[in-house]
C-alpha cells in the first residue's frame, strides 16, 4: 500500500507515493531522478548514500522515505553553484571513481557547520563513517582543511 508524502527537497517542495519498506534513497533516485545518493553496502556503513534530513546527516538506505514527511532533505545535487567544498574537492582532487564524493561533500558541510576550523583528527573521526574504495583519504582530508579556509576567508 503506497501513501503520498510531502517534503522540501533541496528547497522546493515535492510530493511522492511511497510504500512503507521504501528507503529514502530509493525514493531520491527512483521518483526524482537524483542519482547522488548510491546504496552501496545497504548497511548503514560506507556513507555512499548520505544525504541530509533537517541539516543531519543520514544514511539514506537505512532512512525509511516515510520519516521525510515534512522535512527538509538536501542531497548533492541541491545547489546549482559549486559550494567552497565542491570546490575545495575538485581543487585538491579529492575524488578519483568519484562514487562515494557525494557522501564525503555532504558529511564535510555537516562538519564545517559544526566545527568550523576542525583539526586533522577531528576531520578523521568525523568522516569515519564515509569508506572511499580509491583510498584518496589524503586528498579529502587536504579538501576539508582547504573547504574551512575558503568558508573562513569567505
Amino acid at each position: 500500500m503506497r501513501r503520498a508524502i510531502r517534503f522540501k527537497l533541496n528547497g522546493e517542495s515535492v510530493e511522492a507515493q511511497v510504500a512503507p519498506h521504501e528507503t529514502l534513497v530509493e525514493v531520491l533516485r527512483d521518483a526524482f531522478g537524483l542519482y547522488g545518493a548510491r546504496e552501496s553496502c545497504g548497511q548503514g556503513l560506507c556513507g555512499c548514500c548520505t544525504v541530509l534530513v533537517e541539516g543531519t546527516a543520514v544514511s539514506g538506505c537505512l532512512y525509511l522515505a516515510t520519516l521525510a514527511e515534512g522535512a527538509h532533505v538536501q542531497t548533492v545535487e541541491g545547489s546549482s553553484e559549486l559550494d567552497a567544498v565542491q570546490e575545495a574537492f575538485i581543487e585538491s582532487s579529492a575524488f578519483q571513481c568519484g562514487f562515494c564524493t557525494p557522501g564525503f561533500i555532504l558529511m564535510t558541510r555537516q562538519l564545517l557547520d559544526e566545527i568550523p576550523q576542525p583539526d586533522e583528527e577531528q576531520i578523521k573521526h568525523y568522516l569515519s563513517g564515509n569508506l572511499c574504495r580509491c583510498a584518496a583519504y589524503p586528498q579529502i582530508i587536504e579538501a576539508v582543511q582547504l573547504a574551512a579556509r575558503k568558508r573562513r576567508n569567505a
